[in-house]
């Protein structure tokens, strides 16, 4: 017959447990650790960003971004696969900022149709290729990464498609869109009109907000909406 002790006090029942103390120190390390990397990274991104806003272009080498973040190679593919993550981080930041302005400026409207409508005019001003306004982010790595990458554009979108979709589906429920319409369809479609860059008609002329709105709102409000259509 065996007879069982109890553990000394303070020691743990279980081999695999550990003492609070230890459990709190490591949890702090860990946090530590988590707070640099996350320093670490966010300078460069910062550095890619300032040689992109200089240029005007996304044509930079890596060792340009770990010059100017004043950090090692090394510490950057311990952060990054390579170029093409680093720009990929750059750009799902670059839309969540568009999709947190977007949602600011709906915010103030109250008509559903003039929401969605503030919403395409505007996605397609901060996406349209412009020399002046430095969006190569938009114009020359996007559509790269959509031909190349199409999951990683969907998890880029995410935040953006769910918006549309939100502003799309309340414009249905107020009857200001066709019934025969999916909600989610169709604000996948009209992001993809509004963010699609470079695109011009006729001689070579880029096709303006006015026209990209026109062109999807006649295909997805009812009859009755005619009037509440035209940039005003």
């Amino acid at each position: 017959m065996s007879i069982r002790q109890d553990p000394p006090h303070g020691a743990k029942g279980s081999r695999g447990e550990q003492p609070a103390w230890k459990q709190r120190a490591v949890e702090r390390s860990l946090r530590t650790a988590t707070q640099r990397a996350g320093e670490r990274v966010q300078r460069f991104l910062d550095a890619a960003q300032a040689i992109i806003t200089e240029r005007g272009t996304t044509d930079f080498t890596v060792q340009e971004v770990v010059d100017r973040s004043r950090q090692s190679l090394r510490s950057f593919y311990l952060q990054f696969d390579g170029k093409h993550e680093l720009l990929l981080a750059l750009y799902e930041d670059a839309v969540g900022r568009t999709t947190t302005q977007i949602r600011a400026a709906t915010a103030s409207r109250t008509d559903p149709l003039e929401k969605l409508r503030t919403a395409v005019v505007l996605l397609f001003q901060l996406c349209r290729p412009d020399p002046d306004a430095h969006r190569p982010l938009f114009a020359e790595f996007a559509p790269q990464l959509t031909g190349s990458d199409p999951a990683e554009v969907r998890s880029a979108h995410a935040a953006l498609f769910t918006m549309f979709a939100e502003l799309m589906t309340e414009a249905g429920e107020a009857a200001r869109l066709r019934g025969d319409l999916h909600p989610r369809r169709m604000a996948a479609m009209t992001m993809h009109m509004a963010m699609t860059p470079g695109a011009s008609v006729g001689e070579g002329r880029p096709l303006t907000a006015e026209e990209i709105w026109t062109f999807c709102a006649r295909g997805i409000t009812t009859p009755a909406t005619e009037n509440d259509i035209l940039i005003k």
